[in-house]
């Protein structure tokens, strides 16, 4: 999927402005992410003195190791962008101001890993932690409960298996279900088909468990919004999504209304 973007390297023959530009653009990305292994940038500009008018036939990125919000692990992300118009004289100040929204073709690989440790996230566990559920509390006592130790497994055909523990007033029940990941309106992931696994629960707390990770399959359901991940200037929408050994793929679009500042 990412080989036609493996080793980006400004072109032997780009002139000073190009150059400058690909730095600069490089720059630019960075600020939208936590952390960065690489970021790669290659502008398109046939002739080259199209650029003094703010005229790019395109460029294309591609990161690696990428943190977002400080907490979700982005294995890759590679975009390629339509024709880009920009503010040339901001380019001689650092900066990338474009004239007007432009839009790219996206591409984004997870892990396993790195989805597991999203759950460990602050944005999550507020979500899944003290969850006031009338069907919920009912088996609580009327108290909140607690969802935590969650591990996801990545299946073929876009299955997921996940265990995780409820923790109750009166002792913690293991649930485990398995699902299928969906694209709901190109934003939302959606678990369909959730099932209880009743094998990895003990006999005895099975009746509870199936009340316990049906109900926490409804939550993440609600919970995997790409608005609640937003990039600095940079929409993100998903058309189709697929689990490829321990790796989850996205494919979809980018629409880019400005680039973030820098420092």
């Amino acid at each position: 999927m990412f080989g036609g973007l493996t080793g980006l390297k400004t072109p032997p023959g780009a002139d000073f402005g190009e150059q400058m530009l690909n730095k600069v653009v490089s720059q630019s990305i960075r600020h939208l992410f936590t952390q960065s292994d690489t970021v790669e940038v290659v502008i398109r500009c046939n002739p080259s003195s199209k650029l003094l008018q703010g005229s790019i036939d395109n460029f294309k990125m591609r990161g690696c190791g990428l943190l977002i919000r400080r907490d979700f692990w982005v294995e890759e992300m590679e975009f390629e962008t339509d024709a880009v118009s920009i503010d040339f004289s901001s380019i001689l100040g650092g900066k990338i101001r474009l004239k007007q929204p432009t839009q790219a073709v996206a591409q984004i690989v997870l892990t396993e890993a790195g989805i597991n440790r999203a759950f460990h996230s602050e944005l999550v566990i507020k979500r899944i932690q003290n969850v006031d559920d009338p069907a919920l509390t009912e088996l609580s006592g009327g108290e909140p409960v607690s969802f935590g130790d969650i591990q996801i497994n990545l299946l073929p055909d876009n299955g997921i298996r996940l265990l995780a523990k409820a923790e109750l007033p009166n002792g913690i029940i293991p649930i485990s279900l398995t699902a299928t990941l969906a694209v709901e309106r190109r934003r939302r992931i959606v678990f369909q088909n959730p099932q209880f696994e009743p094998d990895a629960v003990p006999e005895a707390l099975r009746g509870t468990s199936q009340v316990l990770t049906m109900a926490f399959a409804g939550i993440l359901d609600k919970m995997i919004d790409l608005d609640r991940f937003d990039l600095d200037g940079v929409l993100l929408r998903v058309n189709r999504l697929e689990t490829r050994g321990n790796q989850l793929l996205f494919s979809g679009y980018a629409q880019i209304e400005h680039f973030p500042s820098m420092g």
